[in-house]
């Protein structure tokens, strides 16, 4: 019997997969705990449209993160942190705080999760600082630290 997934199911396949199982199998556990459903013409058309929507979603994600990162591609941000001497800061810069100044000085908001720093910045100078908008869209920018 084919059914079609609605949720995971280990060692059987994926949500939204069309899999081949024993008609006991999908009577006894898969259906009553709404695991598939049966695999008719319409729950296909179904499936696919459902696929479709999401396609379309992910698309429209995809191209907001490039419009983003154009605006935020070759961005230098300045931030103006207490520091000691031989340019070492009391305390560091975090993403947090290079969040932050984008939100001053592009009025957007970008999730201090997106923003990859290998370890905090704790000395004065210019770093390159990349921002996760996207599985597939990455920008890099420039963090000036400054003196205040």
């Amino acid at each position: 019997m084919k059914v079609i997934l609605q949720e995971d199911v280990k060692a059987l396949g994926k949500k939204g997969q069309v899999v081949e199982v024993k008609d006991g199998y999908a009577r006894n556990f898969l259906f009553p705990k709404n695991l598939a459903v049966e695999a008719t013409a319409g729950n296909l058309k179904e499936i696919e449209r459902q696929q479709k929507i999401k396609d379309q979603e992910k698309q429209q994600e995809l191209e907001a993160a490039q419009k983003l990162a154009k605006k935020l591609d070759n961005l230098e941000v300045a931030l103006q942190v207490k520091s000691g001497d031989n340019g070492k800061l009391f305390g560091a810069v975090t993403s947090k705080d290079i969040a932050e100044s984008i939100e001053k000085a592009m009025k957007l908001k970008i999730d201090k999760r997106k923003i990859e720093l290998k370890e905090n910045i704790k000395t004065l100078g210019t770093y390159p600082v990349n921002i996760k908008l996207h599985p597939e869209v990455t920008v890099e920018i420039k963090v000036k630290v400054e003196a205040s």
